[in-house]
């Protein structure tokens, strides 16, 4: 969950335009994505996501990451202050759910690790709640980060050039997804 990927890309990147406050909706999205997930392929199992649809996903994902990515590169600021988009609950909530790797995560959690630790009923909500907590803190880490760093830059030019490097770290990983998508459907 902390290693570098469009949400926690994205979780930076509003830190640096100092808008880790107005983000906190984004956070819980990426969050209740993640517990949706447990919840849903914990109880119901790997039958709900069959893994040919994975392909399916890593597509979704990688457009909808192009979309954010776009979002991200169109922005100009002219002042350290404000930025001129805001990241909202529904973002986090459809970056996460459309996240092939959270799914890839979580399918072995649900189907090989639950099963095995003896984790069933009510216990499948509680370490799935606790699991989506810290999802929900990793973009919210790299937020601080971005943060700090965004503190310690005071020229807008500065956050124009770092909201540009993010935007294609999102665009790489969006063209990851791409790929999984085109190797998945034997396109090539």
């Amino acid at each position: 969950m902390y290693s570098p990927g469009p949400v926690n890309f994205i979780g930076l990147n509003s830190g640096l335009l100092g808008q880790l406050k107005q983000s906190i909706g984004f956070f819980i999205g990426v969050g209740c994505a993640m517990l949706f997930l447990f919840l849903t392929l914990g109880y119901v199992g790997e039958a709900v996501i069959p893994h040919n649809w994975l392909d399916y996903i890593s597509l979704v994902g990688a457009v909808y990451t192009f979309y954010i990515a776009v979002k991200m590169l169109t922005v100009y600021l002219e002042t350290t202050e404000k930025a001129e988009y805001q990241l909202t609950f529904l973002n986090g909530f459809l970056i996460q759910l459309f996240n092939p790797k959270g799914i890839l995560v979580i399918l072995p959690v649900t189907t090989i690790m639950y099963p095995a630790a003896k984790i069933s009923g009510v216990m499948i909500f509680v370490v799935s709640l606790i699991i989506s907590i810290g999802a929900a803190g990793a973009p919210f880490v790299y937020a601080l980060a971005g943060k700090f760093l965004g503190d310690k830059i005071s020229d807008p030019k500065w956050f124009n050039y770092l909201n540009k490097i993010m935007a294609i770290m999102l665009i790489i990983t969006g063209l990851g997804m791409l790929r999984d998508f085109i190797i998945g459907m034997h396109l090539f």
